[in-house]
């Protein structure tokens, strides 16, 4: 069975940090691309962050470009979302993706 979680959500003042984490159990991890997602309250998903199987490339969202890095360790089938200089704007639920699978989400919230 395949599961994803996701955890290091919080509360972050603006300009502020955290690091998410996705750890994956019962696929294989380092053969498919990651991807992190993100919905914030009352819209639709937003596509954040993408990282190669490999770790080689990774991609991001026009929002959060700068200032979010993607990394993944497969070794230890997990995943990293370190998002630095925080704006209220990255309040959201957010999600790790492997193919189909989703994780429960975890909370962020940017706020002063």
């Amino acid at each position: 069975q395949v599961q994803l979680v996701e955890s290091g959500g919080g509360l972050a003042q603006p300009g502020g940090s955290l690091r998410l984490s996705c750890a994956a159990s019962g696929v294989t991890f380092g053969n498919y691309v990651m991807t992190w997602a993100r919905q914030a309250p009352g819209k639709g998903l937003e596509w954040v962050s993408e990282i190669s199987s490999d770790g080689r490339e990774a991609y991001y969202g026009n929002s959060v470009k700068g200032r979010f890095t993607i990394s993944r360790d497969n070794a230890r089938s997990s995943a990293y979302l370190q998002m630095n200089n925080l704006k209220p704007e990255d309040t959201a639920v957010y999600y790790c993706n492997v193919q189909q699978y989703w994780g429960q989400g975890t909370q962020v919230t940017v706020s002063s």
